[in-house]
Formats: structure tokens, C-alpha cells, sequence
């Protein structure tokens, strides 16, 4: 029974996408064809949401060979993943439905939209390390059409360097599952990991690091990290706004949930607990959580600034990873979802400021406020909770992850991890709060000019407002959320 839903779950959204391809001619009526491509994205959640209440559990789909299998799990990491996937994928759908009416090749477009949905969440259900780096490329190789959707010069230079970069990242991570898979790990998943119980593992112990820094490095480039970093800020603002969004709050989470998996449920934390690759790794996240915020603030360009934010963002969740805590743990998780529910209003709010004014320049931004009212407060209270402004959920978050790295004596990084993240936190209050205090008070040179009202229908507002309000609620109500990932964190550590 679980073995069908979770298929039903997988094939519904790509079969419907690959009808889309196929036949894009056939369905005349957008009506229907809207109605028919959001009932699909409403099951699949309703199946994906199902399966989370049905309790652990894990099994084999099928065998490649004697030794690989494409193995499946339920467990509280995948129930935190998928539900944030059918949430934010839904959401951005239906904000879909408006947009992609000035956009061109509109049935592509919901085609591998749906087809990635379905990727996700079996790249989420993955249960051992061929499963997860086998969806982990469909994934790549799925979302790239969405990078590329009008084709311009522009787009099509930003595709290839995705997918340059993403192959390149993939390959360091698949050289360290075959060394994993050579030293008999990686077969299935463990909470605590396996190396450090294994009375017959004999590989070196610096070969292991090296591997596992390798493997750190790969998965991290669909997260953003440096050096690997490049391709971010080039894909996601030539893509359409609500693809933008999902690249951002969800495919980059998918490096994390892979760094996840291999040092959590593979290696062991202790593994690399006080090396070289802790340090190595946290040096890393801070470096790039400084460098996107700064590129963030000097960047013009509306989403290219958010592009960059993003790449900061998501290394605050890689570096509550790195510091090996229950604290940090928590902290990176919580990060995870309030940054995804955060990002993705946030490029909604830009798609809606280019669809209905053809704005995309912060400077051309003085007064919208005036014109979309209710677009550009939920863009300041997500903003201000990406700063970390109580009561919004971003404080909960960055607190966990400042006291997950002062509680261990870690040398200099006790105080450089705090030290870095207020400061970055100061810098995305610089690039961000700017755009709303001038979009509602735009000064005397646009007193004179008045205003239009350009708020988006109900199809745009919607998901935005759903996601502002998510932001702030997580944030004043965080208990029961943050029990359940003091569960997870006391498990793997």
C-alpha cells in the first residue's frame, strides 16, 4: 500500500508532465489546462502528506544489480523535506497560473515543472546514497529547462553554466560514494552514521576525510557554497519569477539534504568531529555567508540581489551542520524552512513588481509601494524576517545557530561565527530594508507624479500572503516545530 502511494506520489506530477511535452497542442482551453495541472499538484501533496502519517518505514524498489539497489525511507528528515517540497511547489503554482501569461512556451513550462516536483520528492525518499545521487541528477538535468525557458543569450549562457557547475559538483560527490560504497557504507541509511561501529571498516582515516571534504564540496554546489557558488547568481534571475522562487527556497535544499545523508546517516558525526574537515567546512559556510550578503548589497539588479542573498543564506544552514551541536543542528534546520518560506515570497514579490510594471532595477523601485501596498508588505515582513527581527521566525533560527557555535569551545571559530552572522545579518538589512522604506516613502521627486494601483489578482496575492504569514507565525509559535527538530538533532548526534 505505501509502495503505491509513494508511487502514485513520484509518477503523477512527471507522467502529467511529460503529457504537457507531448501533446501541448491538444488542450486549447488554459482554463482547464490550469485547473487540470493544479488538481495534479493538490493530489500529489495529499499523497506526499499521507505518506508522512503513515510512519517510518523503508524498503526496496527495485535491484540494478546484486549490490545497488533504488531503495526508499520515511523518516523525519524526509517528512521535513517533502512537506516543505509540495508546499512551496504548490504554492508557487498557483502564482504560476498568472504569470506565465506573458511568458511564451507556457505548457513547457508547467511540463518540467510538474516532472521536478516528482523528482524532489523521490529525491527525498531516498534511502541510500545511489537513490539519492540518481535523483539528485535527474534533478539537475530536470530543472535546467526552467533556467532556460525564453532562450534568450542570456539564458541559455546561464543553463550551461548550471549545469556545468552542478555536473562538476555531482561528480565530487559520486567519487565519494564510490569510496563509501568500496568500504561497505552507504547501502542504507543510519541515524549517528556507520563508520565509527563498524568493526570491519579498514579504509585510512585521511583518505576518509579527504573523501568526505570532497563530498561536502559537490553537494554543496546545488547549495550555493563557495568555491562552488558561481552558478547561482547567473540561473536564477534569468529564470521566470515563480521558477526563480523554487530554485532558490527548495533546489539548493536539496545539497543540504544530501551533505545531510552523508555525514549524518553515512559517515557519523564524530567522524569528523574536531579535524581538519570541520574546520575546513566551517571556514567555508562563513566565507560565503559574508561574500553573498556583501555582493547582495552592492548588486542593482532586483533578483540578481536576492540570487546572491540566497547564496548567503543557505551556508547559514550549512554552517548550524558543520558545528556538529544539537543547537546548530536545530538552528540549520529551522533555517531551512523559515529561508524557504522567506526566498520564495520574496521572488514572488519581485516577479509580480516585473509582471505587472516591468520594473527589475531596485533604483526604478521608489513609490511601488504606493502601488502595490499589500505585494510590498509582505515583501518587508519577509525581509525583516530574513534580518532576524523578533518575533519573526529568522530570529528563532539565528539564535539556535549563534548559541549552537558559542556553546562549544571550537578555538576561533567559538566567536567568528556569531561575529560573521550579525554582520551579515546587518548587510541584509541594508539590501533589503532600503527597497521598502523607498518603495513607501519614495521622497519629494515622486510626490509630484502620482500613482497607479497595480496590485496583482487573487492567483499572485494568495501564495504570497500564505507565505508572509508562515514567516511571522513560526516565529511567535515555534514550540512544537522546534521539539520536533530537537528530535532529529538528539538522534544523529
Amino acid at each position: 500500500m505505501i509502495g503505491c502511494l509513494l508511487g502514485a506520489a513520484i509518477l503523477l506530477p512527471i507522467l502529467t508532465g511529460l503529457f504537457l511535452l507531448l501533446f501541448q497542442d491538444r488542450i486549447h482551453n488554459r482554463k482547464v489546462k490550469c485547473i487540470g495541472i493544479f488538481l495534479v499538484m493538490a493530489v500529489t501533496s495529499a499523497l506526499a502528506v499521507k505518506l508522512m502519517f503513515a510512519g517510518n518505514y523503508e524498503f526496496v524498489l527495485w535491484n540494478l544489480t546484486d549490490t545497488l539497489e533504488i531503495r526508499v525511507r520515511m523518516d523525519d528528515i524526509t517528512r521535513l523535506f517533502a512537506g516543505m517540497t509540495v508546499a512551496a511547489w504548490t504554492l508557487c503554482g498557483v502564482f504560476s497560473f498568472e504569470y506565465m501569461r506573458h511568458e511564451e512556451h507556457e505548457d513547457r513550462y508547467f511540463g518540467f515543472y510538474l516532472i521536478v516536483m516528482g523528482v524532489l520528492i523521490a529525491l527525498d525518499h531516498a534511502g541510500n546514497l545511489i537513490t539519492l545521487y540518481l535523483f539528485f541528477e535527474m534533478m539537475t538535468l530536470t530543472s535546467l529547462p526552467l533556467v532556460l525557458h525564453n532562450l534568450s543569450h542570456e539564458a541559455v549562457m546561464a543553463g550551461l553554466k548550471y549545469l556545468f557547475y552542478s555536473v562538476a559538483g555531482a561528480f565530487m560527490a559520486l567519487f565519494g560514494i564510490f569510496y563509501l560504497y568500496a568500504h561497505g557504507v552507504g547501502r542504507m541509511f543510519r541515524e549517528g552514521g556507520y563508520l565509527l561501529v563498524m568493526d570491519s571498516y579498514t579504509g585510512s582515516h585521511g583518505m576518509t576525510l579527504l573523501v568526505l571534504m570532497l563530498t561536502i564540496v559537490g553537494f554543496g554546489t546545488k547549495a550555493g557554497m563557495f568555491p562552488m557558488h558561481g552558478w547561482l547568481p547567473t540561473a536564477h534571475p534569468v529564470a521566470p519569477a515563480p521558477a526563480s522562487a523554487v530554485l532558490s527556497g527548495i533546489i539548493t535544499k536539496s545539497g543540504v539534504l544530501a551533505i545531510i545523508r552523508v555525514i549524518f546517516y553515512v559517515a557519523g558525526a564524530d567522524v569528523i568531529r574536531g579535524t581538519w574537515v570541520q574546520y575546513a567546512w566551517m571556514t567555508l559556510t562563513l566565507i560565503t555567508v559574508f561574500m553573498g550578503s556583501m555582493m547582495a548589497y552592492k548588486e542593482k539588479g532586483l533578483k540578481k540581489r536576492l540570487a546572491y542573498s540566497t547564496v548567503s543564506q543557505v551556508s547559514y544552514i550549512l554552517f548550524g551542520l558543520s558545528v556538529l551541536n544539537t543547537d546548530g543542528m536545530v538552528g540549520a534546520l529551522s533555517h531551512f524552512v523559515f529561508h524557504s518560506v522567506v526566498k520564495n515570497c520574496l521572488f514572488l514579490a519581485a516577479g509580480v513588481i516585473i509582471y505587472k510594471t516591468g520594473k527589475k532595477t531596485v533604483e526604478e523601485l521608489k513609490g511601488i509601494g504606493k502601488e502595490m501596498p499589500v505585494t510590498m508588505w509582505c515583501f518587508t515582513l519577509v525581509s525583516i524576517t530574513l534580518v532576524g527581527i523578533p518575533p519573526t521566525s529568522g530570529f528563532v533560527s539565528k539564535w539556535y545557530l549563534a548559541t549552537g557555535s558559542l556553546k562549544d569551545g571550537m578555538g576561533i571559530y567559538t566567536w567568528l561565527g556569531p561575529v560573521v552572522l550579525l554582520l551579515s545579518a546587518m548587510l541584509t538589512a541594508g539590501y533589503l530594508l532600503p527597497i521598502s522604506i523607498q518603495s513607501f516613502f519614495p521622497g519629494e521627486e515622486r510626490r509630484e507624479t502620482g500613482y497607479q494601483k497595480r496590485e496583482p489578482n487573487l492567483l499572485m496575492l494568495l501564495p504570497m500572503l500564505l507565505f508572509t504569514a508562515a514567516a511571522v507565525l513560526f516565529g511567535m509559535f515555534p514550540g512544537s516545530f522546534l521539539s520536533f527538530l530537537q528530535t532529529i538533532a538528539a538522534g544523529l548526534l
